[in-house]
């Protein structure tokens, strides 16, 4: 199958914005930890780069430096501000709410792009890869909203580069937990955790009571993102484990009912969990909290009553559709 652009495309261009943050760390002469702060850039981006031409042990190495290097205390931002506070609110009053076109240009864009772009041929040669057409959309649409973001704003060159670097480096470390996360789901179903938490919830539960069943899969999901801290990786676990064996074969519960209230549930254990890195933690960072947890502390109460909606929803669908 041949195509334009594919994912490595997407892959190769985060990359190499990654080593151009890692460059700038590398000869930013006043932070505090440029060395080790720019290897643990450079690695990032390399990965993008190579991944799918190295082994993977090769790639399970390099992170177990960036692992390394932030266990340490070795990962460190800059602290670099490129504007004042003065600079910012005199931009903002010039924008006004055309600082939102570029934010809206995405969805827009990538509706556009997964309703058109699979039409697009050239002779046998496709313009994206069909198989990914959403995620190629999301890309080629953030991609416009960066030129609109620069038409707009009339900003030079430079300052993508500069507020780029402050913002990836005011993230840090937590910018790869949600793939490392989304790695250990895999990891934990190909071994078999699955299972085991079957065999566990049966010695356990009555699971005979099909209100059981349904309550002890929206909890395992709910309890296993908030472990995990990724909803994606506690369904493949959890749905084998428990809602296909239970609702699904035991009680003919609707599969199709079970796994979208099932993903529900496990958003609700997002909302609740510090490992919910993109989503808790590194708000936290960009704000600048002094309580990195204060997301998290404010979102339980809207968490557990989620679960139990989604609980009693779940109940009474997932048998009678």
């Amino acid at each position: 199958m041949h195509f334009i652009f594919g994912m490595e495309f997407l892959y190769y261009l985060i990359g190499i914005i990654v080593l151009i943050i890692a460059a700038e760390v590398l000869f930013d002469k006043d932070h505090p930890k440029r060395f080790t702060s720019g290897l643990f850039w450079l690695i990032f981006g390399v990965t993008f780069i190579i991944g799918d031409k190295v082994p993977a042990s090769v790639i399970g190495y390099l992170v177990l430096v960036m692992v390394a290097l932030t266990a340490l205390g070795q990962v460190k931002n800059g602290g670099k501000e490129s504007s004042t506070k003065e600079q910012r609110v005199k931009m903002a009053d010039k924008l006004n709410n055309k600082i939102f076109i570029p934010a809206l240009m995405i969805p827009v864009f990538t509706v556009i792009g997964t309703l058109l772009y699979g039409h697009i041929k050239f002779g046998s040669v496709n313009f994206v890869d069909p198989t990914q057409i959403t995620l190629i959309s999301l890309g080629i649409a953030a991609i416009l909203a960066f030129f609109g973001a620069m038409w707009i704003t009339k900003a030079k060159w430079s300052v993508p580069v500069q507020e780029g670097s402050r913002l990836l480096q005011s993230v840090g470390w937590a910018v790869i937990l949600p793939q490392l996360l989304a790695t250990l789901g895999g990891i934990f179903n190909a071994a078999g955790v699955g299972k085991v938490v079957s065999g566990i919830v049966s010695n356990y539960l009555p699971t005979s009571n099909s209100f059981v069943a349904v309550f002890a899969y929206c909890f395992g999901m709910m309890l296993f993102t908030m472990i995990m801290g990724n909803a994606f990786a506690a369904f493949a676990v959890i749905t084998a484990g428990i809602g296909i064996p239970f609702i699904v074969h035991m009680h003919a519960g609707n599969p199709g009912i079970m796994a979208a209230l099932g993903m529900f549930a496990g958003y609700s254990g997002t909302l609740m969990t510090p490992m919910a890195a993109n989503f808790n933690i590194v708000p936290a960072m960009l704000f600048g909290l002094e309580d990195q947890n204060a997301v998290v502390k404010k979102q339980i109460p809207t968490g557990l009553a989620i679960f139990v909606a989604d609980t009693l929803l779940m109940y009474f669908l997932v048998y009678h559709f």
